[in-house]
């Protein structure tokens, strides 16, 4: 999968979970996962979305879980 799909199939989950809060775990699980993916393939990840990760693993770790 080339890098602009995986860009744009982020972009769509990071419009999810603004428009669709209540889905909002499963987006970013999603969203985990293209980032796994992108790992995967060797593909450079964008700075920022890697910075989201963190911030989203840290929100979840610090809820509890």
């Amino acid at each position: 999968m080339a890098l602009e799909s995986f860009k744009a199939q982020i972009s769509l989950l990071l419009e999810q979970m603004i428009n669709q809060p209540e889905d909002q775990h499963e987006v970013q699980e999603q969203l985990r996962e293209k980032l796994r993916e992108m790992r995967a393939m060797g593909l450079p990840l964008p700075a920022d979305l890697v910075e989201l990760e963190k911030r989203l693993d840290d929100d979840f770790y610090a809820a509890g879980n």
